[in-house]
């Protein structure tokens, strides 16, 4: 394990986030498919961040990001995939990673977006490398927060897991499993003092707002099919890949075999660490995170040739 290097990674159970953007952010429910759309939430003006959340995410935890970049000058969009966060959670749909992925396109399509950098949380960092590998003409660079080429949306653990869920509903819905939640945030910091109750409130609403759809969708990911592996196709990814991990020893831990299988692979792949911080890098330091993206941001436009 790479204690020193790596941040550790540890999914709570079911902490689907909240559904209030800040004050200065949009909200839009943009179409990506027939009967699918995704909740964008849109803050600032200038050049175009994406962040993208991980299975249990929403805009809610990127919150602080959604004020610190477009203060930095850059445009923010929160793009939540279908059945995270306050996106649609339709029965019968495809709940793939490569589905995933290509919704996010279909979404900056829509929105008229151009090359971004694409930052990605947990298992928001294989839709970002899915989304570069099948849609390059969207992606100017990748930052991964926390996370690497995941072939499937839901660990062996996460499966186990899911095989109760809707037992939760009947043995008190997220009240009943809300202080497991809390624990395993806080286990997977390096600092879980931001795990308070209001964040608590905001990490569990979505949930508690369509719980019955939150379960399916769940259930939906952990039997999804993939119709390619990512893993192979990596060194067809030509954009800068960044991976940004914390240093604080915390429950979990990211795979060893995806960092390696990304410094293999990837021609343009690097690592930052923030010393202290756990696997909620956004959440226990929101600003390093917005410098190192800053960072990524300024070397694109060097490499590019474009001023400020």
């Amino acid at each position: 394990m790479i204690r020193s290097t790596l941040v550790l990674v540890s999914l709570p159970l079911c902490a689907a986030l909240a559904q209030e953007p800040p004050p200065a952010a949009q909200e839009l429910l943009v179409p990506v498919a027939a009967a699918e759309s995704l909740r964008v939430t849109v803050a600032g003006a200038g050049e175009t961040v994406v962040l993208v959340p991980g299975l249990f995410g929403s805009a809610f935890g990127y919150r602080h990001l959604l004020v610190l970049l477009p203060a930095a000058g850059y445009r923010v969009l929160v793009v939540e995939p279908l059945g995270i966060g306050g996106s649609p959670r339709p029965r019968g749909a495809d709940y793939s990673l490569s589905a995933q992925a290509d919704r996010i396109a279909a979404a900056l399509e829509h929105l008229g977006e151009g090359p971004a950098v694409v930052v990605g949380h947990s298992i928001g960092v294989s839709l970002a490398l899915r989304l570069a590998v099948d849609h390059p003409d969207r992606v100017r660079a990748v930052v991964a927060l926390d996370g690497g080429p995941a072939e499937a949306a839901a660990t062996p653990g996460f499966r186990r897991a899911m095989r109760y869920a809707p037992w939760i509903k009947w043995l008190g819905g997220i009240k009943r499993i809300r202080p497991k939640m809390r624990q395993d945030l806080i286990a997977a910091s390096g600092d879980g003092s931001w795990v308070t109750d209001e964040v608590m409130d905001g990490y569990t609403a979505a949930a508690a707002a369509d719980l019955d759809g939150t379960l399916l969708a769940f259930l939906a990911m952990a039997d999804a099919r993939e119709r390619d592996r990512l893993a192979p196709r990596l060194a067809g990814i030509r954009c800068p890949v960044r991976l940004i991990v914390g240093t604080a020893p915390h429950a979990g831990g990211v795979d060893e075999a995806q960092v390696r299988l990304m410094r293999d692979r990837l021609p343009g792949f690097a690592v930052d660490s923030i010393a202290g911080a756990g696997q909620y890098l956004f959440e226990e330091q929101p600003e390093a995170v917005a410098e190192l993206i800053g960072r990524v941001m300024e070397a694109r436009r060097t490499a590019l040739g474009v001023s400020q």
